[in-house]
């Protein structure tokens, strides 16, 4: 198997051990969760407005997955991590713009204790090219 890692200034860097993609045997790309960090200056997006952060994170999934080579498009599975179900509207209405709803991908969405930065939102993919 060979394994690439991706890296583009065009989403906000690591903050940890990790990488912001893999690219696995140059057909699968798994995409760290990504939370409304501005790629420029390391700051919280939308300070507690889940649609400015849900914006800002899939513009990171968006710009990673095409330094790896793919688009939105190629998205086969998400993970939603919401700090609070009760934002699932204001998340979804723009998910739903990144999204088509005939061809989105699989979607898992939780509500979890607690996001790095105590985001609202984090979100990750899977796509395969």
């Amino acid at each position: 198997m060979t394994r690439t890692i991706i890296q583009t200034a065009a989403a906000p860097a690591p903050v940890g051990p990790y990488n912001q993609a893999i690219v696995a045997s140059g057909q699968m790309i798994f995409v760290a969760g990504q939370i409304a960090l501005d790629p420029a200056t390391g700051a919280i997006v939308g300070e507690g407005d889940v649609a400015a952060q849900t914006e800002r994170s899939l513009t990171s999934l968006k710009a990673i997955l095409e330094a790896a080579g793919a688009t939105l498009q190629d998205v086969v599975k998400t993970t939603v991590f919401l700090a609070d179900m009760n934002d699932f509207s204001a998340m979804n209405a723009v998910y739903a713009q990144y999204f088509d709803e005939a061809t989105a991908p699989a979607r898992a969405c939780v509500e979890v204790s607690r996001l790095p930065k105590d985001v609202r939102v984090e979100i990750d993919c899977i796509a395969v090219i």
